[in-house]
């Protein structure tokens, strides 16, 4: 079914990005890939190719001006054609919501939402002027539907990018253009290593913070977001516990406020 479609995955150079463009490899779809690590980039290509599909890479930041141009040019030169946009790079900071600087907080939205934002619209735009079906992903997160302490900002970044494919998706919906948004619960990714680095914390500091119950492998995402190419749905989820306590925190404002408490007692701890 998805056999010589294109795919363009953002944050690709590791993580849920990486397993991503793997396994849309294995399930006969070419890929363009990009981060800002060349090497690793050169990795995750490396692999697609052993798997007997083609792979481009442009490298540098998703924020750079004109980079989504770069990179749906790319496909479309190398293979004439895109069906799918998974917008998937982006960052956390540990901070609280007195503590962020204003930079800080422009900067996490410039990578995390305005960029994906930036990246749907004009794939959307090359889509219908070529009339043609595709399916656009942007890589939210569970707390989309929840908030964290000391994870505000990331957590009002993923919750944009939540309600942005919602209303994308019915808008485009007579396109036959599919929208959905991605919602992973904790990774086992270099993500924590990356908050830590940034928030001036040593990596071991964050160790621990997310119960087992709530961590999964990038290939779980991966796999689900394929099978989301083959049959299309609103929302990516890989975790039912997730989704249900997401849905409880919603309806029960108080009762989300006691398990961040609890939350960020044992984070303390």
């Amino acid at each position: 079914m998805l056999t010589d479609h294109v795919i363009i995955i953002t944050g690709a150079s590791s993580g849920i990005g990486a397993a991503t463009a793997i396994e849309a490899a294995r399930h006969g779809m070419d890929v363009v890939i990009t981060a800002r690590r060349e090497d690793r980039l050169n990795d995750v290509a490396a692999r697609v190719r052993a798997l007997n599909r083609r792979c481009e890479i442009v490298v540098g930041d998703v924020g750079d001006a004109g980079m989504s141009a770069r990179l749906l040019d790319t496909a479309q030169r190398a293979f004439g054609r895109f069906d799918a946009v998974f917008a998937n790079a982006g960052y956390g900071l540990d901070r609280t919501m007195l503590e962020i600087t204003e930079r800080e907080l422009r900067d996490m939205f410039e990578v995390n939402f305005f960029a994906a934002v930036d990246l749907l619209q004009k794939a959307a735009r090359r889509l219908i002027d070529a009339r043609r079906e595709g399916h656009l992903l942007m890589c939210s997160s569970c707390l989309a539907k929840f908030t964290l302490a000391h994870a505000g900002a990331y957590c009002a970044t993923k919750a944009a990018q939540n309600h942005f494919c919602r209303a994308m998706r019915i808008e485009l919906e007579p396109q036959k253009i599919h929208v959905a948004s991605v919602h992973p619960i904790g990774t086992t990714t270099e993500f924590s290593e990356a908050v830590a680095q940034r928030s001036g914390q040593t990596p071991g500091d964050r160790e621990g913070h997310t119960p087992g119950m709530f961590m999964q492998p990038a290939e779980r995402v991966a796999r689900a977001v394929i099978r989301c190419l083959e049959h299309p749905k609103p929302e990516v989820w890989t975790s039912f516990m997730a989704r249900m306590f997401a849905g409880v925190l919603t309806m029960s404002p108080r009762f989300a406020d006691f398990a961040m408490r609890r939350a960020e007692r044992a984070g303390q701890r």
